[in-house]
């Protein structure tokens, strides 16, 4: 399969790390991720069920991406609702739920950062959605897993300016840390409490990966070329997952993003 973006193929590694009955906790504004876990229980894990901090619901129904009516899916289809502090502190580390977070900043053991750049806490030179509940979750959680759209220098750094979620270090008591990461280039796991590279994408060269990456890598003795997506899996995701391709919008900045954005809107009728 050659015809296929960027995003798809994250999509789909995505959806390839999810396991048939597991309960998949989706963050606020990450199509990528969703688009994934949709496309996991169309094809190999029926039984998937999903809650979200949208609405703040559990269920195993679903419905396509959305940007407008994103609510929808959530408020109408979840078979229960919950607080976010009942959720995140009771419900899902009682059921082991599977979560991809996306950092701002991620160091080479797996600590990474949602609060802000730059050292003053109260002047930032860039203040970021915060930390929600990854500070709880990522200290017990035996399935964190993070992905990155536009690996940079910016995101993969040596030191974090704060820290929001806990790595593979020294003072962890319980949990596993992170175990896998992808990017727009490459699949990433942690060995010995470093990350590694599992997997290049098509056309992508180590040295790109790690010209882009602000620490040092370790790599996988038998490194190899990331496996494409189906022809099922492409059509899935464009006919019936994702057909108005918000999960694009995680991979565009600037004029680009907006007008997708107000295409998207449109198509939906939701001005």
């Amino acid at each position: 399969m050659t015809d296929y973006s960027i995003d798809e193929l994250i999509s789909v590694c995505i959806s390839r790390q999810v396991e048939d009955g597991e309960l998949l906790a989706q963050g606020i504004n990450t199509p990528l991720v969703m688009a994934g876990f949709i496309l996991a229980k169309l094809t190999h894990a029926p039984r998937a069920c999903f809650s979200s901090a949208i609405g703040q619901g559990l269920g195993q129904d679903w419905a396509p991406l959305s940007v407008g009516r994103v609510e929808d899916l959530w408020l109408g289809k979840a078979q229960i609702h919950f607080g976010f502090v009942a959720g995140a502190a009771d419900l899902l580390p009682a059921y082991a739920t599977k979560e991809f977070f996306r950092p701002a900043q991620v160091d080479a053991h797996g600590n990474f950062n949602n609060i802000a750049f730059g050292s003053d806490y109260k002047h930032p030179r860039m203040r970021l959605p915060g930390s929600g509940g990854i500070p709880d979750v990522t200290v017990f959680s035996e399935h964190i897993h993070l992905y990155v759209p536009r690996h940079s220098r910016v995101t993969f750094v040596e030191t974090l300016d704060f820290r929001s979620g806990l790595g593979h270090m020294p003072e962890r008591k319980r949990g596993a840390g992170v175990r896998y990461l992808i990017s727009d280039l490459g699949q990433f796991n942690w060995f010995e409490g470093r990350m590694r590279v599992t997997s290049l994408h098509a056309g992508v060269t180590l040295e790109q990966v790690q010209k882009k990456t602000g620490f040092d890598l370790r790599v996988l003795p038998d490194l190899a070329e990331t496996p494409p997506p189906t022809a099922e899996e492409v059509r899935l995701l464009r006919e019936v997952v994702d057909p108005l391709g918000v999960r694009k919008l995680e991979l565009l900045g600037g004029s680009a993003r907006k007008d997708l954005l107000r295409e998207i809107l449109e198509r939906e009728n939701a001005y």
